[in-house]
Order: C-alpha cells, then sequence, then structure tokens
C-alpha cells in the first residue's frame, strides 16, 4: 500500500509542476488572464457586478488545475490581487484532497473581500478557505441571492474536464506583493 501512496504522491507533484509554469516578477500575460476571467464572470452573471462594486478587494484565479487518482488529490493555480480595482500582486491557490477520487478538471475562482480587515487577512500569506466553505458555481442569477460569509464570498466557474470525488480538503494561499 505503501508503493500506490509513493507512486500517487509522485504522479501528483509531476502533474503539479507540468500544470503550473513557473515566472519570475511581473508578467502582463497573468494580469490580461486576470482580466479577461473578470470579464467572463460578468457576462455570465451580471448580478456580481455588486460584488465588484462593493468589495473592498478580489483575487483572480484564471486557471485552477485539480486532478486525483485513487484517495489522493490536488490543485493548483496562479492569480491576480486586487484592492479597490487596482492590481496589488499574485497569488497562489493549493489544495490537497484525501478521499476518493478519480479524473481531472480546470476553473476559475474569484474570491471577493468584503473590508480592508478581510483582504489584509488574506494578504498575510498563510490564508486558507476551510472545507466548510464551498465555491457557488457561476451561472445567470447566483450572485444575487449570495452573501459574505466571514467577510468571504467565493465564486467558481467549471472550465474543463470530469472529476468524481468525494474528498476533504481546503484551499490554501500564498500572496506575493509587487
Amino acid at each position: 500500500m505503501t508503493m500506490r501512496w509513493k507512486a500517487a504522491a509522485l504522479l501528483l507533484m509531476v502533474w503539479s509542476m507540468i500544470a503550473m509554469p513557473v515566472f519570475a516578477g511581473w508578467n502582463p500575460h497573468e494580469e490580461e488572464r486576470a482580466k479577461q476571467t473578470v470579464r467572463l464572470f460578468q457576462k455570465t452573471d451580471p448580478s456580481l457586478s455588486r460584488f465588484f462594486e462593493d468589495a473592498y478587494g478580489y483575487t483572480v484565479f484564471p486557471d485552477v488545475y485539480k486532478g486525483g487518482i485513487l484517495l489522493l488529490g490536488g490543485a493548483r493555480g496562479k492569480g491576480m490581487v486586487y484592492e479597490q480595482g487596482n492590481v496589488i500582486g499574485r497569488s497562489s491557490i493549493t489544495q490537497i484532497n484525501v478521499g476518493p477520487q478519480l479524473g481531472g478538471q480546470s476553473f476559475a475562482e474569484i474570491i471577493f473581500f468584503r473590508t480592508k480587515a478581510d483582504l489584509d487577512k488574506f494578504k498575510q500569506g498563510s490564508y486558507e478557505l476551510n472545507a466548510q466553505l464551498s465555491a457557488i458555481v457561476v451561472s445567470s442569477g447566483v450572485a444575487t441571492n449570495t452573501d459574505y460569509s466571514d467577510g468571504v464570498a467565493v465564486f467558481a466557474m467549471p472550465k474543463s474536464g470530469l472529476m468524481a470525488e468525494a474528498s476533504v480538503g481546503g484551499q490554501k494561499f500564498s500572496f506575493q506583493p509587487y
């Protein structure tokens, strides 16, 4: 059984290295991808405009890649952090899941922070969303009846792939200011 765990861990490490190229410094392509993702979310659900207008800040992850095999899985993505509409840095998302799962998928995610204090917690660099807080899948009108939970609202938009899972895990974020 330990050989399977080692093989699964190795597979996950290789997958994360392939899926997430490393960039040094500022990359205008990343910022443009974040802007395109914001436009896509707003087009899909115009009622999200109240979050973009009222939130003190938000983080946009244009591409989060998630995969799992047997009892181990994970997700990884990079994004841009905005404070009052201006880019202030980059962020990464990491997720490890334990439980039955198989497959892979990609999705986009936006996290809204209601106040400066909520964004400041995120900017400390070791922010976590627990497994009890789940992302709202974006579709037309869904944001109308959605509100913040502990100063945070999370929206996700599936992009591609298929994954079956019954796993437990949380998301951990890093922050790198410009």
